[in-house]
């Protein structure tokens, strides 16, 4: 039985990735100085701060600092989500719907910084009993640490938890840390066949994602 569901935020919950890939470009100064690549974009999705600002850092010939590349990139998004946080198609639907059913946690590669703005724009301060950064581990998604942290601040083994996600990397986290896995896969993060096949269950969207669909995995 399914007691707690474990959300990601970035790419599944709000349509960030073209923001990140914004804000890491124009946080160097524009395309001529930066060629960050979907490939790029894909590789560090689900990571931590540290991974992304490192290869980003190495594409610069670390001609700035790793302080001075977060700051700058954590700054754009900040300015982003002032102005609107893109919640997708069926986030408020499927997080307000299974509220109250199971017990809700959030497991994102974003800093605590942006977690908290996009929290509070969207109105969900106190929606999630644990919020957890991988900046605050050794490891970021596809080890299956925060998951298997998240459960257990939880109390809970992950075999009763469900992990919901949109990239292969978050797909990768849920599955070795033996949660049952959610796969909620957009045209831009799509995994690869033979990782989405390690999936539970896959959805075509957030609107599908009810507590009836969660009580049958």
């Amino acid at each position: 039985m399914i007691e707690a569901v474990i959300f990601d935020m970035d790419g599944l919950l709000i349509d960030s990735e073209p923001l990140w890939q914004r804000a890491r470009i124009d946080a160097v100064g524009g395309p001529e100085i930066l060629r960050w690549t979907d490939a790029d974009q894909k590789s560090v999705q689900g990571g931590s701060t540290r991974n992304w600002a490192e290869i980003l850092c190495a594409k610069l010939d670390y001609t700035v600092t790793l302080d001075e590349v977060i700051d700058r990139v954590l700054t754009h998004m900040e300015s982003y989500y002032g102005e609107s946080v893109p919640l997708l198609p069926g986030a408020r639907g499927a997080v307000e719907g299974l509220r109250g059913h199971v017990r809700l946690a959030l497991a994102s590669g974003s800093p605590y910084r942006l977690i908290r703005a996009v929290l509070h724009a969207a109105g969900w301060d106190g929606v999630f009993e644990e919020i957890m950064s991988t900046d605050d581990l050794a490891h970021g998604k596809p080890h299956p640490e925060i998951y298997q942290l998240v459960a257990a601040r939880l109390g809970l083994p992950t075999e009763r938890t469900a992990v919901v996600e949109d990239s292969g990397n978050g797909i990768l986290a849920g599955h070795a840390a033996g949660a049952k896995v959610i796969a909620v896969p957009s045209e831009y993060s799509m995994p690869p066949a033979d990782v989405l096949h390690k999936a539970n269950l896959v959805l075509r969207s957030l609107h599908e994602l009810t507590p009836e669909a969660v009580a049958r995995l």
